[in-house]
């Protein structure tokens, strides 16, 4: 037999890397997203980002503001406009938590990673605290100590 082929959706993942530097990440979801045919083209091209993007809740249903999907090379007059809200699909009783956590404590919804799942795209976001600036430097620190321990381990090898 021969080995099983990598799936070609793994590579297809979109960060949002503002998250971690900017935000305490908690719990995460993850969630359909309703999309247009070209923008679904468009994200299997690799031309999206979310690096501003934000969630909201509204009438008990979850929007993504800010995320930019860009135009599908190849489309006509029904491509998509770049800049668009976009519904979020999630069950019930995660968007009842959701509005829970964000009503009583100061968390805001921020989504972290695009990605392709079985051939469906999926989103995932997560509950997130904000880092104040002696936060931010803190985790600057850390950062930079590990990175030199490493290099002192990989010198020794």
């Amino acid at each position: 037999m021969c080995a099983k082929k990598k799936s070609a959706d793994s590579q297809r993942e979109i960060r949002n890397s503002k998250a971690h530097h900017n935000y305490f990440v908690g719990d995460r979801f993850e969630a359909g997203i309703v999309l247009q045919g070209t923008e679904v083209k468009a994200i299997r091209a690799g031309d999206a980002q979310i690096t501003e993007s934000f969630c909201r809740i509204e009438k008990g249903q979850v929007w993504l503001y800010n995320s930019h999907i860009g135009e599908y090379k190849f489309g006509n007059f029904q491509n998509h406009p770049p800049r668009r809200k976009r519904k979020l699909l999630l069950h019930r009783r995660e968007i009842n938590k959701l509005m829970g956590a964000v009503e009583t404590g100061g968390k805001s919804l921020v989504p972290t990673r695009m990605y392709l799942k079985h051939g469906l795209i999926k989103i995932e976001i997560a509950l997130c605290t904000g880092k104040k600036l002696h936060d931010k430097r803190e985790t600057l620190k850390k950062k930079i100590t590990m990175r030199e321990a490493e290099r002192e381990m990989s010198r020794f090898r």
